[in-house]
C-alpha cells in the first residue's frame, strides 16, 4: 500500500496532458419523487472514467491514457464515453496501471473499457443504448463492452436491487432518463444512487495520532471547495498514517448527511484521488 501510495502521487506531476478536457456529462443526486420506470438502471462501476476521441483515451482530468495499441485497435474512429475496469472493489488497482506513461501490457489484459455513452449521438438514450450495443458487435474486441441496463417497476424494488448489489461489492447504481438527448454537463438526466454520499476535499494539514497511532497521523485536516474544514481519521490504513496524503493532495470521503453546523456526519476516508 505504501508503495502505491508514493507511486500516486509521483504521477502528479509527469502526466502526459490532452489538449483539452473531455466535456462530459456529469449525474447528480438521485431524489426519490422520480418515475424510475422511465429510468435505464445500470451499476455504478468504480473504476476510471475515460473519454475515447475516435484515436486515444483521456481521462476525466484531461491525461492522455497511455492504452497498448493492441487494446484500442478495435475501437471506432466515433467517440465513445465509459469506464475502464477491472471490477468490483479495485479502483486503486485501475488507476495504478491505466496511469503509467508505459503501458504494462500483462495488467491491461485485465482491464475491459465498458460504454454507457455515445457522445453528441443523435436519439434518445434509449437509441443511443442500442447503437453502443451494435457498435460493440460490429467491432468484436474482447476490450470493449457495454454496461448492461435494465428495467426497475419501482422504487421499492430499486432500493431492494442496491442493497444486494452493493452487499455483492457494487458501489451503488446510476440511473439515465429513458428519453435524455446527449448534453454535457451535470444534469438531472443521469443519477447517482448509493446508500452513502461521497465528496471531495483537500488536504491542509494532520493531526498527530494517539495510543496506538502514536507517531502517525490521526486524522487528515481537510478542507472543501466552499470551505468548510474538518478532520478525517476513520478509514485510515496503518500505511496511510505513516505515510499519509501531501498537503495540497485531493482526497475523497464518504459520510451520512450533514451536522446542523453543515459538516459532514461520520466521514471517512474512501481514497486518495489521482489528479487524472
Amino acid at each position: 500500500m505504501i508503495r502505491l501510495l508514493t507511486f500516486l502521487l509521483a504521477l502528479c506531476s509527469v502526466q502526459i496532458t490532452a489538449t483539452t478536457k473531455p466535456d462530459l456529462l456529469l449525474a447528480e443526486v438521485y431524489q426519490e419523487n422520480i418515475e424510475v420506470q422511465q429510468y435505464w438502471v445500470s451499476e455504478k462501476l468504480d473504476g476510471v472514467r475515460a473519454f475515447w476521441n475516435g484515436e486515444q483515451l483521456i481521462s476525466r482530468g484531461g491525461n492522455i491514457i497511455a492504452a497498448p495499441e493492441w487494446f484500442t485497435a478495435g475501437f471506432p474512429e466515433q467517440p465513445l464515453d465509459g469506464e475502464l475496469w477491472l471490477g468490483r472493489n479495485k479502483f486503486a488497482d485501475t488507476l495504478s496501471i491505466v496511469s503509467k506513461q508505459q503501458a504494462v501490457a500483462s495488467e491491461w489484459q485485465h482491464i475491459r473499457y465498458y460504454l454507457f455513452e455515445l457522445p453528441n449521438a443523435a436519439g434518445t438514450f434509449s437509441e443511443r443504448s442500442r447503437a453502443l450495443q451494435t457498435i460493440v458487435q460490429q467491432q468484436n474486441s474482447r476490450y470493449l463492452m457495454v454496461v448492461p441496463q435494465f428495467r426497475i417497476k419501482d422504487n421499492t424494488v430499486l432500493l431492494a436491487r442496491l442493497n444486494e448489489l452493493e452487499s455483492a461489492g457494487a458501489e451503488g447504481l446510476m440511473l439515465h432518463h429513458q428519453d435524455a438527448l446527449y448534453k454535457t454537463g451535470r444534469s438531472s438526466d443521469l443519477l447517482k444512487l448509493k446508500t452513502y454520499q461521497d465528496s471531495e476535499a483537500r488536504v491542509i494539514g494532520y493531526r498527530p495520532g494517539k495510543g496506538k497511532y502514536r507517531g502517525m497521523v490521526g486524522a487528515l485536516v481537510v478542507k472543501t471547495p466552499d470551505g468548510r474544514e474538518f478532520a478525517i481519521g476513520s478509514g485510515l490504513t496503518d500505511a496511510l498514517r505513516q505515510s499519509p496524503p501531501e498537503i495540497g493532495a485531493t482526497v475523497t470521503y464518504r459520510y451520512n448527511g450533514l451536522t446542523k453546523n453543515g459538516l459532514p456526519r461520520f466521514a471517512r476516508f474512501l481514497r486518495l484521488n489521482q489528479p487524472f
